[in-house]
């Protein structure tokens, strides 16, 4: 096991996507394999000292940065153990640190696909299933969720859980257990879920598997050292297409169309997006307002595809001049870094003008989409502040990103973002899509779940982390 103390060596476990300041940290305790993890957690529950889990670094809610005591990161835990298919399906059982990068590759390689697809490839597999992360792709497939058939997991005091999907479900809201020879009974929270993509507090329904309580738990449970994904069979290609829109409503008109064609993903970025996109790529059409970006699988034949896809893009009418088109893995990936483009320039914004971005996380129901896109762009355009609008329209789940450049609009910035969430969940909606709750979003959990829910999700976290060490922060 290594344990680092070096201030400089510290440094670098002290941020991720969010920017969040201020972190700091005793140490870091790097276990090289699951014997390690399970007795550095039990040394540090016998003497109270906080942990916070650290993946890749890429979390976009400060999850992963400390305040105070020990760092403890699954940089080690890196193995790719197996992926097997099975006729026009597969699994592959992975550890915490394999890269989202790493398992797609390794899995097309044996004609298989993993179909999570985040912004950023570097993603480790363990922080998406701590935080239910989805993406693009989770139009047609959902969140990674749905993709998780067992997981291994260390509780605080060290105890391993090894858990099979169908193995241990809820008697209605009551969850109960055993594990070497101490049983646990857990009481669910009572509240509702959203009825849209979420990966707000605990997973909560009647009825559910134990698994899906420590899938988006946020490393405030347990650390998940290794899991199995199902994978699908690797599609024979892609199709996808960048439409261009001369106003926002064409665009949102467009997309609430598209979604009956069943697509992988719908994807829409307003005018700020297309003119930071025209700073790297100037043949974006000048005179467009909005764009739409989706893919599609090709699972028979290519033409097929075209086909349907001019057919509806000419009763839409949509011109071909304002649209471009990628079939060939080449241009698929040129569309794709495109795409990825606009969020990772953002950040990149944000860090140079010394100031977080505040952004959002939000997804509604689907027929609320429309009212909360002209509420995004009421209070936006009269705030006077620089933003993008960009991201997941085929669920309902648009990213705003504010960038303040001082103090003044910082705060108006941040308030704007308070009632963006307050509009969210009077619509239904939720106050974290895919990114957690992490350490910025802990008051937006009251609104969407009320004390009454937050206590219950706390007596969860109580049962399975008496010491209250794991994810200082986090979530609570």
């Amino acid at each position: 096991m290594l344990i680092k103390k070096e201030p400089s060596i510290i440094q670098s476990y002290l941020e991720d996507s969010s920017n969040l300041p201020g972190g700091h940290a005793e140490g870091v305790i790097i276990p090289r394999d699951e014997g390690e993890m399970s007795a550095a957690l039990k040394e540090a529950n016998s003497k109270k000292i906080p942990v916070t889990i650290s993946g890749g670094g890429t979390g976009q809610a400060g999850g992963r940065i400390p305040f105070g005591g020990m760092v403890l990161s699954t940089e080690k835990l890196s193995a790719i153990k197996e992926i097997k298919k099975n006729g026009a399906s597969g699994w592959a059982r992975v550890e915490a640190a394999v890269t989202v990068d790493c398992l797609k590759a390794a899995c097309l390689e044996k004609g298989l696909f993993y179909t999570y697809d985040p912004t950023e490839g570097t993603a480790f597999l363990g922080g998406t299933i701590a935080t239910n992360a989805s993406g693009a792709r989770s139009f047609r497939y959902g969140p990674t969720r749905k993709c998780v058939k067992n997981l291994k997991v260390i509780l605080a005091d060290g105890t391993a859980l090894s858990l099979k999907r169908g193995d241990v479900k809820a008697r209605k809201r009551l969850l109960e257990f055993e594990t070497n020879g101490r049983p646990y009974r857990l009481n669910l929270p009572s509240y509702k879920m959203p009825h849209t993509k979420s990966s707000a507090g605990y997973y909560a329904e009647d009825d559910m598997d134990i698994i899906d309580l420590f899938i988006g738990q946020e490393g405030t449970l347990g650390v998940i050292t290794e899991a199995e994904l199902e994978l699908v069979e690797k599609p024979k290609g892609f199709f996808s297409c960048f439409t261009f829109f001369p106003s926002g409503p064409k665009a949102w008109d467009f997309a609430r169309c598209a979604r009956g064609l069943g697509p992988l993903s719908i994807e829409y970025f307003d005018n700020n997006s297309l003119n930071l996109l025209g700073k790297k790529y100037p043949n974006v059409p000048q005179s467009a307002e909005a764009a739409i970006f989706f893919e599609e699988e090709i699972t028979r034949g290519e033409d097929e595809v075209l086909e349907k896809w001019e057919a509806f893009l000419e009763r839409q009418g949509v011109s071909m001049d304002n649209t471009w088109v990628a079939t060939n893995p080449s241009m698929q990936r040129q569309f794709l870094e495109k795409r990825h483009f606009i969020p990772e320039r953002m950040s990149e914004m944000a860090r140079q003008s010394g100031f977080p971005k505040v952004s959002t996380d939000l997804a509604v129901p689907e027929e609320k989409l429309l009212t909360m896109v002209l509420f995004y762009k009421s209070c936006l355009e009269e705030s006077g502040l620089h933003y993008f609008v960009f991201g997941h329209i085929g669920d309902a789940h648009l990213h705003v990103n504010m960038l303040p450049t001082d103090a003044k609009s910082y705060e108006k910035a941040k308030k704007l973002q308070l009632e963006f969430v307050k509009k969210s969940v009077m619509l239904g909606g939720t106050v974290s899509a895919e990114h957690g709750v992490g350490k910025t979003k802990k008051e937006f959990l009251r609104l969407l779940y009320g004390e009454k829910g937050i206590r219950e999700m706390f007596e969860i976290k109580k049962a399975l982390d008496p010491n209250l060490i794991l994810g200082k922060g986090n979530i609570f």
